[in-house]
């Protein structure tokens, strides 16, 4: 059965934080909030974690699509590719927020994530809660949508719920309060122009 831990969303301690990091860095799967919906992740570089969250998603792990959550943009310059002032100015302005980034990967990131375009998502939420985590843990951390498996909404929110579908599955639930029901909004800038293939929550600011 995993560990279920409560955080404080606004001012989540040090020592709770550590006992989240602690299970990443053991190769431990966990279930936290964002700042649209809660998402399922583990360290990017446990590659038997990774394999372990496509299990629970349902797909095989090279078709799947992933996106890492960052503490901040200072990771793109790792693990993506040359990104234009335009685009970092537009990033910088959203971010932290409700936002998936699509952009072209560098070969820094691990080749479980790359798809046939060579691209991957970048989150960097604005939720104190999880980027602490990422921050800690020193690397991004994947994340993937936890969705209900009910038609009544597509999104679980509440933690208690949560903790009662997946308690046997992952080895730590963070509740960290009720979730939202829609997810971020995925922005593709691996083309010419940039292109909202998915609007979720988040309204971007041009």
């Amino acid at each position: 059965m995993s560990i279920l831990l409560k955080i404080h969303p606004a001012t989540p301690s040090a020592m709770q934080i550590q006992k989240a990091v602690k299970v990443l860095r053991e190769g431990g799967v966990i279930i936290y909030p964002t700042d649209s919906v809660y998402g399922i992740g583990c360290d990017i570089n446990n590659k038997k974690a990774v394999e372990r969250v496509a299990q629970l998603k349902g797909i095989k792990v090279e078709k799947a699509n992933f996106s890492f959550i960052c503490y901040d943009l200072s990771d793109l310059s790792v693990y993506c590719k040359h990104i234009e002032t335009s685009l970092f100015k537009l990033m910088k302005k959203n971010l932290p927020g409700p936002f998936t980034f699509i952009l072209k990967a560098s070969n820094y990131v691990p080749r479980l994530f790359e798809n046939c375009r060579k691209a991957i998502g970048i989150r960097v939420p604005n939720n104190n809660i999880v980027r602490e985590i990422v921050k800690e843990l020193g690397n991004p951390i994947i994340t993937t949508s936890l969705k209900d498996v009910d038609d009544i909404q597509e999104y679980l929110t509440d933690p208690e719920l949560i903790w009662e579908r997946y308690k046997d599955s992952v080895d730590l639930i963070i509740d960290g309060g009720y979730g939202n029901i829609e997810a971020s909004t995925v922005i593709d800038c691996t083309g010419m122009e940039i292109e909202i293939v998915r609007q979720g929550i988040g309204i971007l600011i041009d």
